[in-house]
């Protein structure tokens, strides 16, 4: 088991970014509210495709739980029962948790898929725990980590339910997005710990701490993006879906220092490679690194100056992710070094 632990990590990193990908799709297309209640999907453990399955209907079977739309609420039936000619309001609850009352069949089966990716995230969390109880004797923190990762995915979970039942509150969105960033660093230091490869590095001193800035830089830029997009979908429920152009019409400060701090972020990144080439240096994930940096750029451009082109955001949210994790792996590799420059 342990020969093919690290391949189940990697396959749950994998997976987790899907969770990442289908999130973003998720806030591309605004359908967070695609499915208002959670565990289930409009009371449904499959959601429905019509919204005639979400109207009331006389001398109709419904189920506990059951979720129908009446006057622009959410109704969900007391206990099971068959509908009369009438609509007897004592055997529905108004929903309360929020007042969000729309069925998008697309919106829905978007956040449903989403779901199913988390659902599939955590499964194989759960698989890696227990493959890692082979490394208890050799390395409990490996075991401990795998185990705290089935918990986070838990409670990402729940925060992903806190999300929904808020109606998208934004500082909520914020904290789900920096909670799976959290989850894609343990996994990456349980790869780094259990991978077969004994490739040596040069440690840099000087390297190390830039590499600590550029991922703390990150980080910062992550957070002032969500308050951007933020911004972005309160214009977009007050002007409209079809005026793109005008979305970033008098932004709020954490727009201009987010596109000023990408100056920054470059800068210090542009000094890694220059250290990677004085030094001689053997980390050609910086290489990488650089890249998806100016693809990411190219991304905020295209939003904030045509009219945000389709899939430029969930591009934007996705690069960072994935320039976040390789970012810290890079600080294991360095962190790690044994050779000294």
């Amino acid at each position: 088991m342990k020969t093919h632990f690290n391949t189940i990590a990697k396959v749950t990193l994998v997976l987790t970014y899907l969770v990442i990908i289908a999130g973003a799709v998720v806030r591309m297309t605004g359908s967070g509210m695609g499915c208002p209640d959670w565990p289930k999907c409009f009371g449904y453990y499959i959601p429905p495709t019509e919204k005639v399955q979400l109207e009331w209907h006389a001398n109709h079977d419904y189920k506990k739980g059951q979720v129908i739309i009446v006057d622009e609420t959410l109704q969900v039936a007391k206990s099971s029962f068959t509908s009369s000619n009438e609509f007897i309001k004592t055997n529905w609850d108004t929903y309360t948790k929020h007042d969000y009352a729309v069925f998008n069949p697309t919106h829905t089966w978007v956040e449903y898929i989403n779901r199913l990716f988390g659902a599939l995230a955590g499964l194989a969390t759960l698989v890696m725990a227990f493959a890692s109880l082979k490394y208890w004797k050799r390395n409990k923190s490996i075991t401990l980590l795998s185990f705290f990762t089935v918990f986070a995915m838990g409670f990402q979970a729940w925060l992903g339910k806190t999300v929904v039942d808020s109606n998208l509150a934004p500082l909520k969105i914020t904290i789900h997005m920096v909670m799976a960033l959290a989850i894609v660093a343990v996994m990456l230091y349980i790869i780094f710990k259990t991978k077969q490869s004994n490739t040596s590095f040069t440690f840099n001193i000087q390297f190390k701490n830039a590499l600590i800035v550029a991922l703390a830089l990150t980080c910062i830029q992550v957070v002032l993006g969500t308050q951007v997009r933020e911004f972005v979908d309160h214009q977009i429920k007050a002007l409209g879906e079809g005026n793109a152009s005008n979305w970033l019409n008098n932004p709020t400060t954490s727009f201009y220092i987010h596109r000023s701090f990408s100056i920054l972020v470059l800068l210090v990144n542009g000094y890694l490679l220059l250290l990677l080439k004085k030094h001689q240096l053997h980390y050609k994930k910086v290489y990488w690194v650089f890249g998806i940096l100016l693809v990411e750029i190219a991304s905020g451009i295209a939003m904030a100056n045509f009219s945000f082109p389709f899939g430029s955001q969930t591009l934007h949210l996705i690069l960072a992710s994935i320039l976040f994790g390789i970012q810290f792996y890079l600080i294991l590799e360095a962190t790690n070094a044994k050779n000294k420059a």
